[in-house]
């Protein structure tokens, strides 16, 4: 059984008080290859991993948005290319069907001591990953733009198209909703936060049996089309990168964005002064009427190769454990994350985050099968958005897709 271990995202988040630890790694030998994704906090982590590079000790990374694509081909050869992802919890399940990953539960007990519980992985009794911060979507808003069409901060997906269509009558902006809706990964992201909110269960109960063409699922695709209504024309095309780009030109209003991503939107580049200093995070927003909020809890944490020696192994956990140690935490990286590191300090940048965590908000499902649920949406939802099918074909679309997955995998007879 998948074990969601959820006092990793609840008792990592109490402020702290703990000393910096020195930067002293104590690595003899070895090579450290990373791969992931490519925002501010994770190039910190690469960052802390790479101060332990040395004249026998050869670190480096390849951080890039499309890390979900090659992580898998990446550690498959012997010996593998990349010694250690930068993994989530959708991911880590991925690496371990594939029998990429090691568990960790001898370099923990070797090296490990002082890593704080809450912050190991642990599936089917074994240890996988260490986790080394918390991370949900959340609203981002421009609050002079609430404040010209005299508009409180949505608090429902209803409050935003509100919002929007009232900012478009208004003059403030044409395509005021931004998203990461770019066809694959990050649509089928959406729809599974809007599906949660909408109170959709994914499979039949104690089975891996799809069940998502019904009711909560229609509703789910008619709000994220009539969302899209409101945003650029090639929102298919856009990944967070990209949305937060729109936002930082001015051109977005509202959206539901990453918690890991709202510090470099707040901050003083890449924008004028009028727009940075006017976005804001609040909290996830709900819909239909729900008291779920439409997002997911997630963790990032850091696995370790199973095709590498031993030597490559020890390298990679030291490295990585020192680039998620309190030795990263200062004034510059902390409020890049929900750092679940001793020693972090909340930031106000970080509040939505916080506020999907009081708010009860689900963790992704940590199963097996769900990769295989998530690529299939990813896949059939955006011809739903673009008027060709009904939401009923595109369901049933997503589910033949994963069906016929699940039972290559051995998941469905």
């Amino acid at each position: 059984m998948y074990i969601w271990k959820k006092v990793a995202l609840t008792t990592a988040f109490a402020a702290l008080s703990g000393t910096t630890a020195m930067a002293a790694c104590g690595i003899d030998a070895g090579r450290v290859s990373i791969v992931g994704n490519e925002f501010p906090a994770i190039h910190t982590v690469a960052k802390g991993a790479a101060a332990c590079a040395g004249d026998a000790v050869d670190v480096k990374s390849n951080l890039t948005a499309d890390h979900q694509k090659i992580n898998v081909a990446g550690m498959q050869g012997n010996p593998a290319e990349y010694t250690t992802a930068i993994i989530a919890n959708s991911s880590v399940v991925t690496l371990i069907n594939e029998d990429v990953v090691r568990p960790l539960d001898d370099l923990v007990a070797a090296h490990g001591a002082d890593i704080p519980k809450n912050q190991l992985i642990t599936i089917d009794g074994k240890i996988y990953a260490v986790a080394f911060m918390a991370n949900a979507q959340t609203l981002a808003y421009r609050a002079d733009a609430l404040a010209k069409i005299g508009m409180d901060v949505p608090a429902t997906y209803e409050d935003m198209l509100a919002a929007a269509e009232k900012m478009r009558a208004m003059g403030v902006a044409e395509n005021p909703v931004g998203g990461a809706y770019k066809a694959g990964w990050n649509l089928a992201e959406e729809f599974v936060n809007m599906y949660i909110g909408h109170g959709g269960e994914f499979f039949t109960p104690g089975t891996a049996e799809v069940a998502i063409n019904n009711a909560q699922g229609v509703a789910s695709l008619e709000m994220m089309k009539a969302l899209t209504a409101y945003m650029n024309p090639d929102y298919l095309t856009h990944d967070s990168n990209a949305t937060n780009a729109e936002m930082e030109a001015g051109n977005v209003m509202l959206m539901n964005m990453w918690g890991s991503r709202m510090g470099s939107l707040m901050d003083d580049e890449g924008a004028e002064a009028m727009v940075y200093e006017n976005i804001k995070v609040g909290a996830p927003m709900t819909v239909a009427g729900g008291s779920t909020p439409a997002t997911t809890l997630w963790w990032d944490g850091w696995s370790v190769a199973k095709n590498i020696s031993d030597e490559d192994a020890t390298a990679t956990f030291i490295a990585m454990k020192n680039g998620t140690s309190p030795s990263i935490l200062n004034d510059e990286t902390m409020s890049q994350a929900v750092w679940m590191i001793d020693g972090y300090t909340p930031a106000p940048v970080n509040d939505g985050v916080f506020a999907a965590i009081s708010m009860n908000a689900q963790p992704y499902p940590m199963l097996p099968f769900m990769g295989l649920l998530h690529t299939a949406a990813g896949d059939n939802i955006a011809e739903f958005l673009q008027g060709k099918e009904s939401a009923e074909q595109a369901l049933a679309d997503i589910e033949a897709a994963y069906s016929a997955a699940a039972r290559e995998k051995g998941f469905l007879q």
